[in-house]
């Protein structure tokens, strides 16, 4: 057999090159493609022939599954009966990207069934409770993974023992003649396998070293909130205070675990970086056995925006200051009480704060609710 071979250009368009790649992979063929870190042996998981075939050239068994390979981050959701916080976490600051999830999978079959696949394609994406997931970092790949009709798989394209092709000419000096088709767009970015991670029990385990070091994953790993308000003096003082107690009693332990738990909660203000907590914000939370009395106001600044998975403005103005400096942070910028600013309750009495730090409690008991831990 003859591999046939297409040159592209990522710079000068793919189109072709990729409605050929998906109608080879949709007809069974066994298809190398590009990713940013080296060249993967794609194939349908849902065809039973050509999954043989795949598990032939690379010399695997048939109890070991492979990594299914999607075009989008939120393409993982097809595949897993529910997706662990932690997991969120990377997915959305690695993904895309060179990371490989190794998920829990409490119910397989049902997740096929939800997938909308075949049993028989259980064996080949799901094992031992677990599924492989990986979203590449490379426009060539995702249109082909995007474009396929079916669940797509993969894994390095070289022989066992080989090291993994960086290149076009690596994978033909491995494979030639035993794949149908390589897409050949020239050197990986990253010329090294991606990091392999897996997830469990809130916490992970690295089952291999690649792209991203372990403090690239233990900062990903980490759940930071911000809230954000004026002079970072009071309403995002006592925020701060009150949701670190809620999230301590969620987990069922100290503020002090919070830490260990990877969860970070801070607050900033727009025009802050000078002076204290305000002596009624002490008092409030002092009520609420919170000591804020060694708050120092924090400036807002670009990376605690850039940093934090979710930001909550005590206003509609403070929210359009956030996406003003960091326009990325949009999506995860939402005000603490839907749909209404929190009252500043600043040069105001005692009562005032009172009333102020029951409506921030209220809000964060509806928005600290959908935060996955």
């Amino acid at each position: 057999m003859d591999t046939r071979i297409l040159r592209v250009d990522p710079r000068t368009g793919f189109t072709d090159a990729v409605r050929t790649a998906t109608a080879a992979l949709d007809s069974g063929a066994l298809v190398a493609i590009p990713t940013e870190t080296v060249y993967g042996l794609a194939a349908r998981a849902d065809l039973p022939d050509t999954m043989t075939r795949l598990r032939e050239v690379k010399t695997r068994d048939g109890q070991k599954a492979f990594t299914v390979h999607i075009g989008a981050p939120g393409d993982a959701e097809r595949f897993v009966n529910e997706l662990p916080g932690i997991a969120r976490r990377f997915m959305a600051k690695a993904w895309p990207g060179p990371l490989t999830l190794v998920l829990p999978v409490a119910d397989p079959p049902a997740a096929v069934a939800k997938a909308g696949l075949a049993p028989p394609t259980l064996a080949n994406i799901y094992y031992d409770g677990t599924i492989g997931l990986r979203c590449p970092d490379d426009a060539v790949a995702s249109a082909i993974l995007s474009g396929a009709s079916g669940p797509v798989v993969a894994s390095s394209a070289n022989k066992a023992g080989n090291a993994p092709p960086r290149s076009g000419e690596d994978v033909m000096r491995n494979l030639d003649g035993e794949i149908d088709l390589l897409i050949d767009s020239g050197e990986t970015h990253y010329a090294k396998p991606s990091t392999v991670v897996r997830i469990h029990d809130g916490g992970y385990t690295v089952l291999r070293e690649g792209v991203y070091d372990a403090g690239s994953l233990d900062r990903m790993a980490v759940l930071r909130i911000l809230f954000v308000c004026t002079g970072n003096t009071c309403r995002s003082v006592m925020a701060e205070a009150l949701a670190r107690k809620m999230l301590a009693e969620r987990i069922g332990g100290t503020v002090d675990d919070l830490t260990v738990r990877g969860i970070q909660v801070a607050s900033a203000g727009v025009s802050g970086g000078y002076g204290r907590a305000t002596d009624h914000a002490v008092t409030v939370m002092n009520e609420h056995g919170l000591d804020v009395s060694d708050h120092v106001s924090t400036a807002l600044a670009r990376d605690m925006i850039q940093q934090a998975d979710h930001v909550f403005a005590m206003t509609t103005a403070h929210r359009e200051r956030i996406i003003g400096m960091v326009p990325s942070a949009a999506d995860r910028t939402v005000l603490l009480i839907e749909g209404k600013d929190v009252h500043d309750p600043m040069g105001g009495s005692v009562e005032e704060y009172r009333h102020c730090a029951q409506a921030i409690e209220n809000g964060l008991r509806a928005r600290l609710a959908r935060i996955e831990l």
